[in-house]
């Protein structure tokens, strides 16, 4: 079953089917790890984000289940995030390089990227627990798997299209909240909260998709474009405070300072990229789009 909840199926059937789905799958890549235990909590920790993605969604229908299993699954991720971050450094700085302005800029940035990626390997040797952590993670997912198929989530149709559309008016206006604040403080933390409310939104069109296709598809694979530019936006900001937390890293050589510039500049573009791509994301008037849900999502069960 793909990550999706179909109209003309039962509501219940559904949201277990999915969510065994991604934890099922957390669980496998946890346990199988075909390209290593790196490999496997990134992908582990991808499938969480979906089950937490749909049980937001789906919270008005059983807030104490949300709220339990959010917090759950949230601080599993947290558990194996540590690796992960260090890697997106190196992801960041192969960014950078690919598009270096000047021949030494590379060169200095070509530097840079070893350097990040031996201290990903100090930080991975350093991190001796990390096998305990997938193991204390693959049990987490089993208890979330056991909560899941003790809660009901039972619905009719009317009640279902009516929380879909409480669900996606609250999303957009949080999301509405989020571009805001990044217009009048251009921080971090505000660039963060729209990537989570741009992530909800990716994966709310991904789930809901089958009632109106080709419109939630494109709005889906925009989203996902917004998610990723925050990303690298923000993937940036924590290079930045690295560079400067760990001057060592460099060993006095002036390729710290082309690092800072690169990202500088890099930044404004992502930021600039990520605001324009948001405003047209997020173009809709909620409580409108929201209507728009609860009506497609009836016409499509009919």
């Amino acid at each position: 079953m793909s990550y999706r909840i179909r109209p003309d199926k039962a509501f219940d059937d559904e949201v277990h089917a999915v969510a065994a789905q991604q934890l099922e799958k957390a669980i496998a890549a946890l346990t199988d790890r075909p390209q290593g235990l790196h490999e496997a909590v990134h992908r582990a920790r991808k499938h969480i984000k979906r089950v937490r993605a749909l049980y937001r969604l789906i919270a008005r229908r059983a807030p104490e289940f949300q709220r339990r299993e959010n917090d759950r699954l949230r601080e599993m991720a947290r558990t194996l995030s540590g690796v992960r971050d260090a890697t997106a450094l190196i992801e960041a700085s192969h960014y950078l390089h690919e598009t270096a302005t000047s021949r030494d800029e590379a060169r200095a940035l070509a530097r840079i990227t070893k350097v990040l990626t031996a201290r990903r390997d100090r930080l991975l040797e350093a991190e001796t627990n990390l096998e305990d952590k997938a193991k204390a993670a693959t049990a987490t997912c089993h208890d979330a798997l056991e909560a899941l198929r003790a809660a009901s989530f039972e619905s009719g149709r009317r009640e279902t299209a009516r929380l879909f559309q409480k669900s996606w008016q609250r999303t957009g206006r949080k999301a509405k909240a989020a571009l805001s604040e990044c217009h009048a403080e251009a921080h971090a933390d505000q660039f963060h909260d729209l990537r989570k409310r741009s992530q909800d939104c990716w994966m709310h069109h991904a789930l809901l998709r089958d009632i109106w296709p080709a419109a939630m598809h494109a709005k889906q694979l925009e989203a996902k474009v917004l998610v990723d530019i925050l990303g690298r936006y923000l993937d940036l900001s924590i290079l930045s405070e690295v560079t400067d937390r760990e001057p060592h890293l460099f060993d006095g050589s002036d390729d710290r300072a082309r690092l800072l510039e690169a990202i500088i500049s890099r930044q404004q573009t992502a930021r600039q990229e990520a605001l324009a791509k948001a405003r047209w994301v997020f173009a809709d008037d909620p409580e409108r789009e929201a209507r728009t849900i609860q009506r497609l999502w009836l016409e499509a069960g009919d």
